[in-house]
């Protein structure tokens, strides 16, 4: 096979790649909305401690993602390039920064009614305010990456 067709057919892959992970993601907004996950009222309910439904939900979420650790690990799974998934070991972080940093986004989370990755389902279900959590969260990412050379890390 000569390089070009090499190319292409790489280019083919990652289209067909991208376009599976299009579908995954729409209706994995879907279950979300469905669920009620991405419902302002429910994440309040969840940190006023007036409901177990998004702790079940969390619950559930953090069990497939062992599961499926687990499973990647087991049967060495490749990704759609054929090459192998890796999975580096986590490194804890030290300090305070770790802290603060999850305290500042829980309270933003508890403020807002959102969390980034709801975002999307939120303003592609229609509510429209979520724009300025979007533009909150880019703003955010572009800060952390204009500041990152300038912090401890």
């Amino acid at each position: 096979m000569t390089t070009a067709a090499v190319a292409v057919r790489h280019r083919d892959t990652h289209v067909l790649g991208l376009l599976v992970y299009l579908l995954f993601g729409v209706f994995f907004g879907w279950v979300l909305v469905k669920g009620e996950v991405v419902s302002w009222f429910r994440i309040q309910e969840m940190f006023r401690f007036q409901s177990i439904h998004m702790y079940g939900v969390i619950g559930v979420a953090v069990m497939v993602a062992a599961v499926s650790v687990f499973l990647i690990q087991r049967f060495q799974v490749r990704n759609i390039f054929d090459e192998p998934i890796v999975i580096k070991p986590k490194v804890w972080g030290r300090g305070r920064g770790p802290l603060l940093g999850g305290i500042l986004f829980g309270l933003g989370w508890a403020l807002l009614g959102a969390c980034p990755g709801p975002v999307y389902a939120l303003i592609g279900s229609g509510v429209s305010v979520m724009l300025v959590a979007l533009l909150g969260a880019l703003a955010g990412a572009w800060a952390y990456g204009h500041l990152r050379p300038r912090l401890p890390h």
